[in-house]
């Protein structure tokens, strides 16, 4: 008898006729049969509720034999129990080596399904057409497909860790030159931060001294006027003999009181100063480059220009606007009182930055800036912020007006801007002009808040006064 034979006979001797499992508490009954306590308890109390013939009292029958056995004959089997816990140990009688149908060990393997079955399931319906080897024949073949599968995952393996190592190494070089770039910009930004603080310490050094050396030769000149003016009031006096006069408001605040009086005054009067223009610029370096980056591209409307004003499409290479018919002059959206015309696009919120080149000639004034949608362009009324402009006036080597209340004397500039940038800040409430020439800031209307809607509102001078480009459309007037 072989050894799988052997342990066959062994689980058949270990396992209870009723539930088929090896014995739990095995006892005998009074015929030599063994059974679980419970099962054979169960099944017992099963039988006293079936009708039948009729038994003796207290008295059952044996699952097995039928013979009846006293109920209190049951008696305890200590060597099954022994036997029972042996097979349950046996690692040649665990369930997963024995069929689940027929409870036999588990000896050929079914190519067909790819899965071991018993000797009885290969005469079964489903097995007999299919091909089965032996366990040992079957496993030596998978061992072979195994080995070559498991060479090749190796190998597979060995490259994905090769290329795992690559991209690790490249990771790393990569969060290097990342960390290198982090503490470049950092180091960058630190240098242009103290630069800018240094270039804004020159320029505020630069309009200090400025303003000292104009504020002295103002009041030296301030000086020598309540000087003149004094020793003209006590001459006055001298000549008026007991008239009277109030003081001069600018003898006031004079702390120092003239000593000196000439015994023959010649009136002079100082050099006059003149008009207050700053050599001291407002300039922050890179300011432009960082505007480019909201910068838009925008376009003059054609339905709204001047009726003279022509526009010509460089990269179309046409003209976007003609002489209009009589009819086109009722026009709603066409600037009539003057030479006049605004973007296509309209801003209510963001920042946009864009930027126009000049080509001047005559002294005729030039208008740029932004205006609200709703602007009367039927009449000829002051462009102001009140009216809804928000805009500055130029006029070649004469003048750079800046249209306000808040700035009632007009700025002058010795050379005017030939390329100029315009900066909307919506939500700031703040439109600012600069000369992209230089990079200089030349003026910002600054506000709470805008009342609507705007647009970029160009303007030029008389005919024959010179030329506007507005992204890729330049704008004369008909002469």
């Amino acid at each position: 008898m072989d050894a799988v034979e052997l342990a066959r006979k062994l689980k058949e001797e270990a396992t209870c006729s009723i539930c088929l499992d090896y014995f739990t508490d095995p006892v005998m009954t009074s015929c030599g049969h063994n059974f679980c306590r419970e099962c054979i308890q169960l099944s017992w109390e099963k039988a006293k509720g079936k009708k039948g013939r009729r038994r003796r009292k207290g008295a059952f029958s044996c699952p097995e034999c039928r013979e009846t056995s006293p109920h209190r004959n049951l008696r305890p089997n200590r060597l099954l129990t022994k036997v029972a816990e042996m097979a349950r140990q046996h690692p040649g009688l665990q369930k997963r080596d024995l069929c689940s149908l027929h409870q036999e060990p588990l000896k050929l393997f079914c190519e067909e399904d790819q899965s071991p079955i018993c000797v009885v399931c290969r005469e079964a319906k489903e097995h007999r057409l299919h091909r089965a080897l032996p366990l040992d024949e079957a496993v030596q073949g998978y061992k072979l497909k195994l080995e070559k599968d498991m060479e090749y995952l190796r190998e597979e393996m060995s490259k994905t860790g090769k290329v795992q190592a690559k991209e690790e190494q490249i990771l790393a070089e990569w969060q290097n030159k990342v960390r290198k770039r982090r503490e470049r910009i950092v180091l960058e930004f630190e240098k242009v931060g103290l630069f800018l603080v240094e270039e804004e310490r020159r320029l505020l050094r630069a309009l200090k001294k400025e303003e000292e050396e104009t504020a002295t030769l103002l009041q030296e000149n301030k000086v020598l006027l309540a000087q003149q003016g004094h020793s003209l009031e006590m001459l006055l006096l001298q000549l008026e003999d007991l008239s009277h006069c109030e003081p001069l408001q600018m003898l006031q605040n004079i702390k120092d009181p003239l000593s000196r009086m000439k015994n023959s005054l010649s009136v002079q009067y100082p050099e006059v100063v003149p008009p207050m223009v700053l050599r001291t610029v407002c300039r922050v370096p890179g300011e432009i480059e960082v505007l480019k980056g909201f910068q838009e591209d925008v376009v003059p409307d054609p339905n709204s220009a001047y009726p003279y004003l022509l526009l010509y499409e460089s990269r179309q290479r046409r003209y976007l606007s003609s002489l209009p018919e009589s009819s086109e002059f009722s026009n709603k959206d066409r600037f009539v009182a003057y030479p006049c015309v605004v973007g296509q696009k309209t801003f209510s919120s963001g920042r946009h930055y864009w930027e126009v080149g000049m080509n001047l000639t005559g002294d005729a004034l030039w208008a740029l800036g932004v205006c609200r949608d709703n602007v009367s362009r039927k009449d000829r009324v002051p462009k102001s912020p009140e009216n809804g402009f928000w805009v500055v006036q130029l006029s070649k080597g004469k003048k750079f007006l800046c249209t306000t209340m808040a700035t009632p004397t007009p700025v002058t500039l010795t050379e005017p801007p030939t390329h100029m940038g315009i900066f909307l800040d919506f939500e700031a409430g703040e439109l600012s002009f600069y000369s992209v020439n230089d990079g200089s800031h030349l003026h910002t209307y600054s506000q709470a808040a805008f009342p609507g809607p705007l647009q970029p509102f160009f303007c030029l001078g008389a005919p024959k006064s010179g030329q506007m480009v507005i992204s890729t459309v330049t704008v004369w007037v008909k002469g």
